[in-house]
């Protein structure tokens, strides 16, 4: 089914009504098409018109149109090209989608939940037409989308691109996907003074009023969609936290920036690592990590890089020590004064100096082997950075994961030349291969993209009653483990993305496993199965165009 959005007066208010029609036909009836049209040439057709275009945003819309008209063809391109079409979707072009979102807005594509409509949020949710058929959400109240900050709704390309990768990436069927948009109000004068700005002109709502929004709102997603897995997407740091842990054990929700974006570095920190070890000697558990930027994805990623640490025979309190958060008034210690709460789980207890706030300062003082940026600050990893890392380790880990470009730490041929070549490097966003020295050199991307189809996939599947840790951290050891031979070879840390429906696979059946020994899955029916079986389930429930 296709959605249609029918206008209506109630109390002399203009408002929609979702409606929905049937899907058309794949092909129109005998003599409605030209003759020789059939899926190859048209998707040879599709793929030249969207390369004709040269710039990112219109190639966007261009896409959103054709995921509009002909789903299938739209999804076949995908597939196809991944490489190519995954930073039209997402990240990068998302963000200037977002930016532009009122003013490039052609039809409705998910569900938007207003905090006028607190009361009756139930009433709203049973518009959308296909509620039995409803499996995987992505929520976000555009709080603080990617670096981009307040966007109110404005957020709301984040759901839709999201949920557009499940479906590419683990074959999640369209029709199950919901995504949604709450508007709360938005702190961003600029679209409040917008006449095109599509959300209410109001700020922001306060916390307590939201959570009582945001309780009402989890309750009646459980009532409405029964079946439906929850993610939770660039929610501001405080509020990512708070609603993770409110929500949580109560109903099946993860949050992609805090356990999502932990993942997918997790896995490519514990490949990375091989390679620095292999260089330095030292062994993978004398690595010690320092974070520029200390919101809800750098203390996500820090939570979960824990896990590397006990993996190698750690204690949570000797995993913690290894790892050091740099906020924007430098080290974070617990002297120096009061910080938010999420703050103090990594604040260092053993160290009462002066406040330093210099960057290669900090590194100089704490020595480490890995270097992530998750602090939106362009050019925060210079070049005086980058040599004092490669000074301190004959392979310095590099890891500037802010998005989208415009907002990384640094670029690949940066870290590249000022490393000689020998930075082990991932992003957040995107970036070309370099030639150095007569050798091919490969960004790794920290994509989440890795992670969160099969983790949902998984989740989906085995019916979870919640999204456990274990779960969380079973993905990220697939992903850690696809990498092919030739792969290796290359000193890449994440596979290619070309290859994502059989990560995806791979990833799902970890979760399931993981669900099962959690105890939290309703599909008694997987357990039976041994590992090779279970796979091949995996692979016969993916979607395909």
């Amino acid at each position: 089914m296709t959605i249609v959005l029918t206008p209506y007066w109630s109390n002399g208010v203009q408002k929609l009504k979702v409606v929905g029609r049937p899907t058309p036909p794949p092909r129109p009836p005998y003599g409605l098409t030209p003759p020789a049209l059939d899926d190859s040439v048209h998707h040879t057709r599709c793929l030249a018109q969207l390369r004709s275009k040269d710039k990112g945003i219109e190639k966007y819309i261009y896409l959103s149109q054709l995921k509009d008209a002909d789903p299938n063809i739209f999804y076949k391109i995908c597939l196809n090209n991944m490489a190519e079409i995954t930073p039209l979707i997402y990240t990068p072009t998302v963000g200037d989608a977002c930016l532009q979102f009122s003013h490039i807005y052609r039809r409705p594509e998910g569900l938007y939940v207003s905090i006028k409509d607190k009361g009756k949020i139930g009433q709203v949710l049973r518009n959308w037409p296909r509620t039995d058929e409803a499996r995987i959400s992505v929520v976000t109240d555009g709080s603080r989308i990617l670096g981009l900050g307040d966007l109110g709704v404005n957020g709301m390309p984040i759901s839709i691109g999201k949920l557009s990768l499940y479906v590419a990436g683990a074959g999640i069927r369209p029709e199950s996907t919901v995504p949604i948009c709450l508007d709360l109000g938005t702190n961003n004068q600029k679209f409040l003074d917008d006449p095109l700005y599509l959300g209410l002109r109001q700020p922001r709502v306060p916390m307590e009023e939201m959570t009582e929004f945001m309780e009402e709102f989890m309750h009646e997603m459980s009532q409405v969609f029964p079946n439906l897995i929850v993610q939770f997407e660039d929610f501001s740091t405080d509020k990512a936290f708070a609603y993770l842990d409110a929500f949580r054990h109560k109903y099946p929700v993860f949050n992609d920036d805090i356990q999502g974006t932990g993942a997918v570095v997790l896995s490519g920190f514990l490949n990375a690592a091989k390679l620095s070890s292999a260089a330095s000697g030292r062994p993978l558990s004398d690595h010690r990590i320092l974070f520029l930027g200390a919101g809800s994805a750098g203390v996500g990623v820090a939570m979960q890089l824990m896990s590397f640490f006990k993996l190698q025979g750690l204690s949570d309190e000797e995993a913690r020590s290894r790892i050091w958060l740099v906020d924007s008034q430098g080290l974070i210690f617990d002297e120096r004064g009061p910080m938010a709460e999420h703050k103090k789980i990594f604040s260092r207890k053993d160290y009462s100096g002066a406040p330093i706030t210099n960057l290669v300062d900090i590194i100089n003082y704490v020595q480490p082997t890995a270097l992530f940026g998750l602090s939106t600050i362009k050019g925060a990893f210079n070049q005086d950075v980058i040599e004092t890392m490669s000074a301190l380790n004959p392979r310095p880990i590099i890891f500037p994961l802010s998005n989208p470009v415009r907002l990384s730490e640094c670029e690949f041929n940066e870290a590249v030349q000022w490393s000689n070549g020998r930075a082990i490097f991932a992003s957040g966003s995107p970036f070309p291969e370099q030639e150095f020295q007569g050798r091919t050199l490969y960004p790794g991307q920290g994509n989440n993209m890795y992670i969160f189809p099969g983790l949902g996939l998984g989740a989906i599947l085995s019916k979870v009653k919640h999204v456990t840790d274990s779960m969380v951290e079973a993905s990220s050891l697939g992903l850690a483990n696809s990498l092919t031979e030739e792969e290796k070879e290359l000193d890449m840390i994440y596979p290619r993305v070309e290859r994502i429906r059989e990560i995806s696979a791979e990833i799902a059946k970890s979760v399931i496993r993981a669900a099962q020994k959690a105890d939290v899955d309703r599909s008694p029916e997987l357990r039976v199965m041994d590992d090779e079986a279970l796979l091949n389930y995996v692979k016969s429930r993916m979607w395909n165009p």
